[in-house]
């Protein structure tokens, strides 16, 4: 099972939010750069980036960021937040991004999401977000009354790097994931499916690993101390 190390940007900033709320967020470095070569340094070998005023307004907010990280690493990293257009989409690879990340507009604009994963085959993850298995969009601001393994289902045939499966309840809690949603998504479809949200011990790590998911996304336990990508790398097999 792969671990990608999370870093979240806002304002330029590596910060983490509780449960993808904007009021409650931890500063963690203001040179994520140094964070994205501290995290390799440990073993990382993918790096999860998320573009947190992007994905509220809609457009890449965090570019001089995003550069300098991509300067300061040479293993494949995936972005999400704020891609809403294929402009955007060549945009970001061209920076040297490896594969981006789409939600709001697969449920907004599912007839666009298809043809950009045609278009761009094995360079776009479909990202779900869900509260309570519900699927939420523009930065976890509003919450559907659609299914999140219906979601799934709804882009099972495309050409798709993965499925990134956030439980927004877990995530940023340092209380565990929320294993039976993500196994139940992994059995939905015949897709890669990268667990996201609780991670918190290497115990967590490795029932995810169990199911098995294709990977999984940590960020919050790895700020506080409470893992390390290299016992995260060991738990995973």
């Amino acid at each position: 099972m792969e671990v990608w190390p999370a870093i979240d940007l806002r304002g330029g900033c590596c910060v983490r939010l509780a449960q993808g709320d904007y009021q409650r967020e931890t500063v963690y470095d203001a040179d994520p750069a140094a964070v994205a070569r501290r995290f390799v340094d440990e073993g990382a070998q993918h790096l999860h980036l998320v573009d947190l005023d992007g994905a509220r307004d809609g457009r890449p907010a965090n570019l001089a960021a995003l550069r300098a990280i991509l300067a300061a690493v040479s293993i494949p990293c995936e972005l999400g937040g704020g891609v809403r257009s294929e402009e955007t989409i060549r945009e970001l690879l061209e920076l040297g991004l490896s594969r981006l990340v789409i939600g709001t507009l697969a449920v907004d604009e599912p007839d666009w999401f298809r043809q950009m994963c045609r278009q761009f085959p094995g360079q776009l993850v479909l990202g779900i977000d869900a509260r309570d298995g519900l699927v939420a969009t523009r930065g976890w601001l509003d919450t559907s009354k659609l299914e999140a393994t219906e979601l799934a289902g709804q882009f099972a045939d495309l050409p798709l790097a993965a499925i990134i499966y956030t439980d927004i309840a877990t995530d940023g809690m340092l209380a565990g994931p929320n294993v039976s949603a993500m196994a139940a998504m992994q059995r939905a479809v015949n897709v890669p499916v990268v667990a996201s949200g609780g991670v918190t011990s290497a115990t967590d790590v490795a029932q995810l690993a169990a199911i098995p998911m294709a990977g999984c996304i940590i960020g919050k336990a790895l700020y506080e101390g409470r893992l390390t990508v290299r016992d995260a790398l060991a738990a995973a097999g």
